[in-house]
């Protein structure tokens, strides 16, 4: 047989044979021996008889495998197939493991190759889990194809067959580091045992890495990343995947942060000396800016201001010495006497001394009849230089009883005009007085009778003819002559306000609000009451003062305003209102205010996806009759990059006790009553309504951000061995930060670090809070978790004031007067801050800075023309160039384009002064340090050379 014959070719001759004999009977003896062996093997595998090879047939070929069994993996219990081909075969069949497989379990197909006439054989077999799992031994289960033809027989190579797998834990997981900017990272990852191995990437952000995309990464052979030179944009979430046809594997992922170690700027000028005389400083100051620092870096060491001691001299006033004695009665019949400006003497710019240097006098007792009086200065002539001095002649006596004639005439004439004067003014306090004013509330003119009385509650001001608007007219009245006015329907739909009243003549008190607020309504039953109270003037101011003091002063600003304007400013806040020039009636004056509500049930609800921008503005009064519009300013926490990102809208606070929308922000119309300027930190109301206010931001998609601040306390002293460290996530205006430090501050905290601002998008992932680096041989955190989470709807609707974490550190010895740790705060796959905590526990400290907690520091009022940078004057000119359209267009329309405001140009159009209106946005967007220079630059690049002003100063 075929398989016989090929063993024989390989066998040959028996080496070393002895004599012929004992040579043929070994040759004997292993043929038979050989064909036992074949016997055997030919009725394992049931081929039956093999084809036999005849010296007469044609040379056959050794078989050719045209394919041989492939390494295979069981993935669970799926049995897998070897397939094999060769040709010319005229058997083919497996053997496993050293052993055969039987025939039955074989699948063989037999053709004929058209080209070559040779037969090709294929078969295949399958192997199942339990037969490689029932292998004992060292090495894994194999299996090898063999065939046959004439010339003999050809053996595959071996194919292994394993069980897949991919074991669930890492060997080696990426861990998170803090580096600095372009230093060299290193992430590494080993990952799961497996059967084929893993393959591995690498994801940022879950998005996959590629090296050929960015040269700035690179992975080694052993499946390490490595970022070359980190950059800003490398700040994220790293995860690394292992996976194989089994199974995929992820890692914990592993935040890199790269942070920016601050820099110093070049320090300022040195100021001008803080005091006029005597001792006292300059200062000059850098800004650790070049660069800032970023995601948790160093801040800069050393100090931001210098202080240098300086001393100018101080101007001394000049005082006068003692009189010398009297001399001796000379022959004019005159004495004199001296001083001098010499105790001490000007100096240093002082005032010379006011005063006579020489005083003479009769010293005859009136016999010769000349008396006169000299007065010099100090830089006066000597005693001899008035040896000649007479006394005064008969013409100078002439001369003195003129002037004194004429003085008397004048003051008899002056008498004369005042007693006029006076008898006419008291005629007119008993006339008519009618107030026009009132046609703007909605009812005619009335006539009231005021009483001489009423005169007696304040001096009468001559000098201005003003009203302020603070009420109804009625309210004003003599007991006397009492008016019935309680069932007039001209009452019933005006406000309860308050009017004020002058004349030339003198000054009627205002009537208070009956009901202590500005918004609620008059009832129609007060004005008889109102009638009937003999002292309703000291009353009314009472009452007005104790409304006024209800208001917390560190959220409220105060102030009278006439036509000419003003600013009201809440400290440290960004809430401001500004009064233009123009806007309160001429000849009015009201009482006007600004105040921030800080209580929980003013805030308007909000539904799912909005949030509260900012703070609830109020100011007033209610219903108060404008003639142009103001501007209400108040710091927002939208990010506003893209504006497709937010719809805002600006709700008002209905007496109704009900939030009502107004506007939305992109939205105006000619129907609107508002248009809102939306800066970056800042918005802009203009109206002609007061009220109260809110912005409201609805999100329109997962990019949305909002900024949050974020600020970290401890107590100022700690006796106790627990150590409590708050973190506040406050919605980024200055009134939240205000807020949260005066509550500390009453607390006994102190702020452990600069507050750090957050970028919050409408993700829906939670904001995550954890503390790192706690020195564990001295302190013990109390947090049985990681970390601690406040959960995305608490940070994004903005309807919890004040929300805050706390962590609890514990020492164990009270001796540890020293804290040192981290704190980390993020949101989920989003961006991040890290606080680096460095305290002492025993030591009343303040490093941060806390101007915010001392708001009496602060303008808070601003009235007249000193409140706007532009001069009045300018100002006129302005608006008298640029109102008028242009056939170049270079009037107030390119001026707002230029301005940045010329979003809704329609709203300017509509007032009678576009260029006015614009200024005061102008003014209102660079309060207190608007830069006139540059309003020039702009003037100029208009090519309106006519409304050029001189460069800005200071005014």
């Amino acid at each position: 047989m075929g398989h016989r014959g090929r063993t024989d070719k390989e066998e040959g001759r028996v080496p070393g044979s002895s004599p012929e004999m004992l040579s043929l009977s070994w040759l004997l003896l292993f043929l038979l021996i050989n064909n036992a062996v074949a016997q055997v093997d030919d009725d394992f595998i049931g081929l039956g008889d093999l084809p036999e090879t005849f010296p007469s047939d044609p040379p056959e070929p050794l078989p050719v495998f045209l394919m041989e069994p492939e390494e295979a993996y069981i993935v669970k219990n799926k049995p897998v197939n070897l397939y094999c081909k060769a040709t010319p075969a005229t058997q083919i069949y497996f053997k496993c493991n050293s052993e055969w497989v039987h025939q039955k379990e074989h699948t063989v197909e037999e053709r004929v190759d058209e080209n070559s006439g040779l037969v090709v054989r294929e078969a295949s077999i399958e192997i199942t889990r339990q037969q490689v799992e029932e292998l004992f031994g060292p090495e894994d289960f194999w299996c090898q194809c063999v065939a046959w033809s004439s010339a003999g027989t050809t053996k595959s190579r071996k194919a292994h067959v394993r069980i897949a797998y991919l074991r669930k834990t890492f060997d080696q997981e990426p861990l998170g580091k803090e580096v600095s900017l372009e230093q060299e990272v290193l992430l590494q990852c080993r990952p799961p045992e497996g059967i084929p191995a893993a393959e591995v990437e690498w994801l940022k952000n879950e998005e996959v890495i590629d090296p050929a995309d960015d040269r700035n990464f690179y992975i080694t052979i052993d499946h390490n990343l490595i970022i070359k030179q980190a950059r800003l944009s490398d700040t994220a979430n790293y995860t690394c995947v292992a996976k194989n046809i089994v199974a995929k594997r992820r890692s914990t992922t592993a935040t890199v942060i790269v942070y920016v170690n601050g820099g110093w700027s070049t320090w300022t000028e040195w100021s001008v000396c803080n005091s006029r005389c005597g001792r006292g400083y300059q200062k000059r100051t850098r800004s650790c800016t070049n660069p800032a620092p970023l995601n948790g870096g160093a801040i800069c060491e050393g100090q931001g201001i210098q202080k240098l001691a300086c001393n100018p001299l101080c101007p001394v006033d000049g005082l006068w010495t003692e009189w010398s004695k009297w001399s001796t009665c000379g022959t004019e019949c005159t004495h004199w006497r001296r001083r001098e400006c010499g105790a001490p003497a000007p100096k240093n710019g002082g005032k010379d001394c006011e005063g006579m240097v020489l005083q003479s006098k009769n010293c005859t007792d009136g016999l010769c009849m000349q008396s006169s009086l000299y007065q010099k200065s100090s830089e006066g002539k000597d005693k001899s230089d008035f040896g000649n001095s007479l006394a005064p002649s008969t013409d100078d006596v002439a001369l003195y009883v003129g002037i004194v004639i004429a003085v008397i005439m004048c003051l008899v004439i002056s008498v004369v005009v005042a007693l006029f004067i006076y008898r006419k003014n008291h005629r007119d306090f008993d006339s008519d007085i009618i107030d026009t004013s009132a046609l703007n509330g909605g009812f005619q003119p009335v006539s009231i009778k005021t009483a001489r009385k009423d005169l007696l509650t304040a001096p009468p001001d001559l000098t201005s003819a003003a009203a302020m608007y603070r009420g109804p007219v009625y309210a004003l009245h003599d007991v006397a002559d009492k008016i019935p006015m309680t069932n007039s329907p001209l009452l019933d739909p005006l406000p309860n306000l308050k009017i004020k009243v002058y004349n030339s003549s003198g000054l009627v008190t205002p009537q208070d609000d009956l009901g202590g607020d500005f918004s609620s309504k008059l009832s129609p039953k007060l004005p008889h009451c109102l009638l009937d109270n003999s002292d309703s003037t000291m009353g009314r101011r009472t009452q007005t003062q104790t409304l006024l003091r209800t208001r917390d002063p560190s959220c409220t600003a105060l102030g009278s305003f006439s036509s000419q304007g003003g600013h009201l400013i809440v400290p440290n806040s960004g809430v401001s209102l500004l009064i233009p020039a123009g806007a309160i009636p001429q000849g009015r004056v009201y009482e006007m205010y600004v105040t921030v509500q800080r209580k929980d049930n003013m805030r308007p609800s909000v539904e799912d996806g909005q949030t509260v921008l900012g703070p609830v503005v109020s100011c007033g009064p209610p219903g108060a009759l404008l003639t142009r519009p103001v501007i209400i300013t108040m710091h927002h926490c939208a990010v506003c990059d893209g504006q497709q990102d937010w719809l805002i809208q600006l709700k008002n606070h209905s007496q109704q006790n009900q939030w009502e929308d107004v506007v939305v922000v992109g939205e105006e119309n000619f129907t609107t009553p508002c248009y809102i300027q939306m800066d970056d930190e800042a918005c802009h109301i203009l109206t002609e309504t007061l009220g109260t206010y809110c912005l409201v931001g609805q999100s329109l998609s997962a990019a949305t951000t909002k900024r949050l601040k974020l600020a970290i306390f401890g107590p100022v002293t700690c006796l106790a061995m627990e150590y409590h460290i708050r973190v506040y996530c406050l919605d980024d205006t200055q009134d939240a930060l205000k807020e949260v430090l005066q509550m500390e501050k009453q607390m006994g905290g102190k702020l452990l670090d600069e507050p750090k601002t957050l970028n919050f998008k409408d993700s829906t992932h939670n904001l995550r809070l954890s503390i790192h680096d706690v020195p564990h041989m001295l302190w013990k955190s109390k947090l049985l978790a990681k970390y601690q989470e406040l959960s995305f709807q608490q940070v994004w609707c903005g309807s919890q004031r004040n929300l805050h974490c706390c962590f609890t550190l514990e020492r164990f010895s009270a001796n540890t007067v020293d804290l040192a740790c981290k704190i980390c705060v993020r949101q989920v796959e989003g961006e991040g801050q890290i606080f680096q905590l460095d305290t002492t526990l025993s030591e009343d400290s303040q490093s941060i800075d806390t101007s915010l907690l001392d708001p009496a520091s602060n303008i808070t009022t601003l009235v007249g023309p000193n409140a706007f940078r532009i001069p009045i004057s300018i100002r006129q000119k302005l608006c008298g160039s640029l109102d008028a359209p242009q056939t170049r267009g270079n009037d107030w329309r390119m001026l707002a384009h230029k301005l940045n405001l010329d979003r809704y140009l329609n709203y300017f159009a509509t007032k009678s002064s576009p260029t006015g209106v614009i200024l005061d946005l102008w003014e209102a967007q660079h309060f207190p340090d608007g830069n006139l220079s540059r309003l020039a630059q702009v003037l100029e690049e208009m090519g309106r050379h006519d409304s050029l002003f001189p460069a800005a100063t200071d005014h």
